[in-house]
């Protein structure tokens, strides 16, 4: 089947048409032609003023819930609802029951991937039932397809684990992944600590608590020498901890979430439990400094954190109520809307070619006779979301209902051309 998108700009700093209006004709799975004209016949014409064409989006941590939790969410539903956020590639996290820590459940999100819409990649546990205790199969579980080491939402807080982590994924050039929170400090706690959590009554998570562990984390890598990424980061000094450690030479990357630039602390001021995440929303100030960090190219990638939870898991007491947001079909509006100035080759480069790069994807370039997959989207369009029309199994996201700009047109992936409606 022949593809025709007609008149769309590219955007990928490593392709020659970077920037640039063209024809792109895609045939199967691959990318044929490209011209300023094309005049023959295809199957199927795109052709939407203004519509840009990336390398297809990845998502490097993501909570499909499935095995074990698919009440929330399924390896279908998720892969349908990062399907309409323009995700053609995700990862998944290894907090499923049985935990994914063996080459066993690997395989089962090898073997479910074949019939889904879009690449779902399973995350391998780095340590056996992401108790933190014992390393997991790694190179067993790389064998089989993990495209990372990590404990998901369970950061490892043993030093000595971690560093053991971070020495054996070298022998298969792995990447592992952490979520920086010291467990140990504000352990019963609900939200940011700060004036904030003392007028709500709340108790609260310091700042330090990821501060610390990522100042440890990056000490462990630098006596490693190994590869590390940070994900979820929400601190202004642990911002700046990372980009001391780029400067460096090492290899640190890192990725922050379209929540924790959009929200601050003060906007739980309701008690909303639809903003109860894990790390939590921090200061206004912190949040300016992730936001610029986007802005300057400190962060590497935009993870949607996706973690669905069901209605009884935030329909009550905040502190009761169960950390997370569905956010997946909503992130690339939130940060086209926040940061409407990124060039769009920067939007390309956060939302997929920086992370193809850092866990060894194969490459993908806008360029003729290359196996591609494609993410089309607008900037200037206005969008409303709503959970009406949501395709995920959960309706956590405090997204729904507000005025975005910038929208998804679709995807080309695996040979399949999918418009959003």
């Amino acid at each position: 089947m022949t593809i025709l998108l007609r008149q769309v700009k590219i955007a990928d700093q490593h392709s020659p048409y970077n920037g640039q209006v063209k024809d792109i004709l895609l045939q199967d799975a691959v990318l044929v032609s490209i011209q300023d004209h094309y005049e023959g016949n295809a199957d199927k014409t795109v052709d939407i003023p203004g519509t840009i064409v990336s390398t297809g989006w990845v998502d490097p941590f993501t909570h499909f819930c499935d095995p074990g939790y698919e009440h929330r969410e399924t390896l279908m539903t998720g892969a349908a609802a990062a399907q309409v956020g323009g995700f053609t590639t995700v990862f998944v996290v290894p907090n499923t029951q049985p935990v994914i820590d063996n080459k066993t459940q690997v395989n089962y999100i090898v073997q479910q991937n074949q019939h889904l819409p879009i690449h779902v990649l399973p995350i391998g546990a780095l340590s056996k039932k992401i108790e933190g205790k014992d390393l997991a199969e790694m190179i067993d579980m790389h064998q089989s397809g993990a495209v990372a080491s990590s404990d998901g939402l369970y950061p490892v807080q043993s030093t000595l684990l971690f560093l053991k982590a971070l020495q054996y994924v070298k022998t298969f050039d792995g990447v592992v992944i952490q979520m920086p929170i010291d467990k140990s400090l504000g352990s019963l706690g609900l939200m940011n600590e700060g004036i904030t959590s003392t007028q709500l009554g709340l108790p609260g998570i310091p700042a330090i608590a990821e501060e610390l562990m990522i100042a440890r984390d990056i000490e462990l890598l630098k006596y490693t020498d190994s590869t590390l990424h940070i994900t979820g980061v929400s601190t202004a000094k642990g911002m700046a901890l990372i980009e001391a450690g780029k400067k460096a030479g090492l290899a640190l990357t890192c990725s922050v979430t379209p929540y924790h630039l959009y929200f601050n602390e003060t906007d739980l001021s309701t008690y909303d439990t639809l903003l109860k995440v894990y790390p939590p929303l921090r200061t206004k100030a912190d949040q300016a400094a992730l936001l610029d960090a986007v802005e300057r190219g400190v962060v590497d990638c935009i993870s949607a954190h996706h973690q669905p939870q069901d209605w009884d898991g935030k329909t009550i007491e905040f502190e009761y109520a169960k950390a997370g947001i569905a956010s997946i079909e909503t992130t690339y509006s939130t940060i086209n809307h926040l940061l409407p100035k990124l060039k769009d080759e920067a939007i390309a480069n956060l939302l997929s070619n920086n992370a193809r790069k850092i866990f060894h994807l194969d490459s993908k370039m806008i360029q003729e006779g290359q196996t591609i997959e494609l993410t089309l989207f607008k900037r200037e369009d206005a969008i409303t979301y709503s959970k009406n029309t949501s395709k995920s199994k959960s309706a956590n996201n405090p997204f729904w209902d507000k005025a975005l700009k910038g929208k998804v047109i679709g995807t080309f992936v695996k040979g399949q051309l999918h418009l959003n409606a």
